[in-house]
């Protein structure tokens, strides 16, 4: 008994010195930060190690800033880790969140510079090409910023459905600062330009037009697939309800399969043109992304991806292999995937078949045709392929 007792009083003594110790170090830890930890809240939820991991996180964030010291300001108060109010959440399992930035935004400093200067609460500086710009060379996602961005002084309403599908929209709807064209009129007449521009004549969307016609004119050219054709590829017929264009230009492919009861997201950039305010005025979602950031799609959820020529030989091969997987991830099972004109050179036919084949996809349609509109010497050659995930073992 008597020993029994002994050993009680040494585990209590052992108890009182665990807890005097901890309250010790957490107390060196207050008093040797440069950062103050806030005062932990009274409740019978907080401890001593909640606590204790606030004051860490806080001396994270000022070692962090004293290391990061000639980034900007706003760039190091968005990516910094930022404490949880309630502290640890099992959901996350952290007591903290790093917001996203892309990797590559320090690499170019000026650039991050001028883009993350601004007036807290004011107005962003006019700056969409320089923000494309990072985007494009992998500052992706782009850091948030605190400030109100350029809009048209007048902005027009938007036209009502289903007049916006295929109407021009008010040239005061657009803020046209970053592009050469100042009107619509402009961008339809610079199909006749031999200036290069991308998608040059994707905003004519008028009767008789390119744009109009595509994918759904007959055409006797083995290339050119038709929506029609590919919906009734789908098992069944009638499971192609939500999608997403890779590189939608003006919209004209989100907008051909609204009218077929389909809801397609396209992603977009702004080359030179107000890509994504003219495909939100037609009444379709624009997603600004570039072709190198994961697709933002839980996996197995699409029935359909398309691509028409973005996904081509410009793309670095094993950049081009990671975005074919990414595809295939979120497709259903039994979900197609739409590779419309895929543009190469002869030369290059042994080293992107065999990066499509490794994918696992079925082919349902698959379609090798030379491009001749610069000349047949160039070699030039288009691949078109319908691809379906497999409906079982799919993995």
């Amino acid at each position: 008994m008597d020993s029994s007792r002994s050993h009680h009083r040494f585990s209590n003594l052992l108890c009182l010195f665990v807890l005097l110790f901890s309250n010790l170090l957490t107390f060196l830890l207050f008093s040797s930060s440069s950062s103050s930890c806030p005062p932990c809240p009274s409740s019978t939820t907080t401890t001593v190690a909640a606590c204790a991991t606030t004051a860490a996180s806080a001396s994270s964030s000022a070692s962090s800033s004293n290391a990061d010291a000639s980034l900007p300001a706003e760039f190091v108060a968005f990516t910094s880790a930022q404490p949880l109010p309630f502290g640890h959440n099992p959901n996350m399992d952290s007591a903290e969140i790093h917001p996203p930035a892309g990797l590559a935004c320090p690499l170019f400093p000026d650039d991050l510079a001028a883009f993350m200067s601004y007036p807290v609460n004011g107005s962003c500086p006019d700056d969409e090409p320089l923000a494309q710009r990072l985007l494009l060379r992998g500052c992706e996602p782009l850091p948030r910023r605190r400030c109100r961005p350029a809009a048209p002084p007048d902005p027009a309403s938007p036209l009502p459905h289903p007049a916006a599908l295929w109407s021009l929209p008010p040239d005061r709807s657009i803020h046209w600062s970053a592009y050469s064209c100042k009107s619509f009129r402009c961008l339809v007449d610079r199909k006749r330009s031999p200036s290069f521009d991308d998608c040059k004549d994707c905003f004519d969307i008028l009767d008789g037009s390119r744009e109009r016609l595509r994918w759904v004119a007959p055409s006797d050219n083995p290339l050119d697939f038709s929506i029609d054709e590919v919906l009734q590829a789908a098992d069944p017929v009638g499971s192609v309800r939500i999608g997403l264009d890779i590189g939608g230009g003006s919209g004209t492919f989100a907008v051909r399969m609204r009218e077929r009861n389909v809801t397609i997201v396209s992603t977009t950039m702004n080359l030179n043109g107000p890509f994504s305010s003219f495909m939100a005025a037609r009444g379709v979602v624009p997603l600004y992304l570039s072709v190198s950031q994961r697709l933002p799609f839980f996996d197995n959820t699409l029935d359909l991806v398309h691509s028409m020529h973005v996904l081509s030989n410009w793309i670095p091969t094993t950049l081009l292999h990671f975005i074919l997987f990414d595809i295939y991830r979120v497709l259903r099972p039994g979900g197609l995937f739409w590779l419309d004109h895929f543009f190469f050179v002869e030369p290059q036919m042994g080293e992107y078949v065999p990066v499509i084949d490794r994918v696992g996809f079925k082919k349902l349609r698959w379609e090798v045709g030379r491009k001749l509109d610069r000349g047949l010497e160039l070699r030039e050659m288009y691949i078109s392929a319908l691809l379906q995930k497999p409906l079982k073992n799919s993995w």
